[in-house]
Formats: C-alpha cells, structure tokens, sequence
C-alpha cells in the first residue's frame, strides 16, 4: 500500500508541475487568500480523485470530459470578466485605493468549482484512473490527492511570494488575463482537438490581448472624462 501511495504521489505531482492546473492555483493565489485558495484545492481534489478511482477501479468507463471542459472554460472566462471588470474602479494606474477582497465563502466557491470542472477529464484525471485499475483504490486516492495538493500548494506559495512585491490592482489585471487565457485554452482543446496543444493554446492568447486593449481604451476614456482637480483650476486662475 505504501508503495502504491508514493508512486500515486508522485505520478500525480509531477503530471501538476507546468499543468493549468498550476498554474490556475498560482493565478488564484495572487487574487485570493492562500488558505482560501488551498482548502478548495484541497475539496476538489478529493472530489476528483475519488471519481477517477471510481471510474478506473470499478466502472472502467469515461466521463462526458467535453461537456465538463465546455463548463470549466465558461467559468474561467466569467471570473475572469468579473476580475477585469473590478479593475475599472479605480480611475487609473496609480490609484491607491485598492479593490475590496471577495468574502472567503464566495471566493472557496469559485476556486472549488473551477477546479472541480478543470480537473474532471484532465490527463491528471486519466492518469489516477490507470493507476487504480491495476492497484488499490484507497492507496491510490491517498497518493493523488498528497500529490495534487502538494503541487497546488507550491504554486500558490510562489504566487503568495509574487504577490507581496506586486500592487493589488496589477495583480487584478493579470488575474483577469489569466483567467481569460485558460478559459480560452480550455474552450478551444475541447472544440477544435485537430488544432494541438501549441496551436491552441497560442490562439488563446487572442481572448486575453483583445480584452487587455479594451481594457485599456475604457481605462484612457475614464481618465479623460475626469474633472480637473480643483488644486489645478486654483492655481490656473492665480496665474491669471
């Protein structure tokens, strides 16, 4: 048993290293709690793995992966909005006055369900089901879900330690593109599997960078809608 959990540990960290998954724990990290972001990674996972053990152990059949997928990207997508949209509060980049953090409840809510879908048909997925055809499902649970959370913690730990050295608001604005990115990268793998992975996840890139220009122009507009500060106008007229 103890050597079905460590391979089931390391099998599952190594295919996290580099994964969206990873990358999605590192791109909440630097938006929400660590502890927040770290329990809901902690419930998916196990969630997660016990289907895929259910799956491989006893049923030996597949999810409907594409459907799950199509509903992952279109939660990436929506926080993603929702974390640009909060961006336009401030008038422009040197605003002081940061956004207000989402409650814990309503952020353990995003995470979990984003990575709940994220993971349902995921390689990491298929992978702990191959394990638990040919070994014990509980040895297998216990080593994926260590091996799951220990790459999730790594990289909200690097995404903790960025975010103490970047402003909230850029940190945001990032978040958002981010998020648009994997949900786009998300969508497309499941629509158009002929394009590969590089192709895929180069047009993805599309979603963010036309968002990001938006962005921008709505940010320049706001500025230069803004009435000039009255310090300005009181000197303007002294002059005079």
């Amino acid at each position: 048993m103890i050597t079905t959990i460590l391979l089931s540990f390391g099998a599952l960290f190594l295919a996290e290293l580099g994964d969206k998954s990873q990358l999605m724990a590192l791109t909440f990290a630097l938006r929400y709690r660590w502890w927040v972001v770290l329990s809901a990674i902690t419930v998916a996972s196990i969630a997660v793995n016990l289907i895929a053990v259910g799956v491989g152990h006893f049923l030996g059949a597949a999810l409907p992966t594409g459907v799950i997928s199509l509903f992952a990207a279109a939660i990436l997508i929506g926080v993603g909005l929702w974390t640009l949209r909060e961006t336009l509060g401030g008038t422009g980049e040197d605003s002081e006055t940061p956004a207000a953090p989402p409650k814990s409840r309503s952020a353990f809510f995003v995470v979990l369900s984003a990575f709940l879908l994220a993971e349902l048909g995921d390689r990491t997925m298929f992978a702990t089901m191959a394990l638990a055809t040919d070994n014990g499902w509980a040895a297998v649970w216990i080593g994926s879900v260590a091996g799951m959370v220990a790459a999730g913690g790594l990289a909200i730990f690097i995404g903790v330690t960025v975010g103490k050295r970047v402003p909230e608001r850029l940190i945001a604005l990032c978040s958002g593109l981010l998020f648009l990115y994997f949900g786009a990268a998300t969508g497309l793998g499941t629509v158009a599997t002929g394009l590969g992975t590089p192709a895929t996840w180069t047009l993805a890139a599309l979603l963010p960078a036309c968002a990001g220009i938006a962005l921008l122009a709505l940010r320049r507009r706001a500025a230069a809608t803004q009435p000039e500060p009255a310090a300005s106008v009181l000197q303007g007229r002294a002059a005079e």
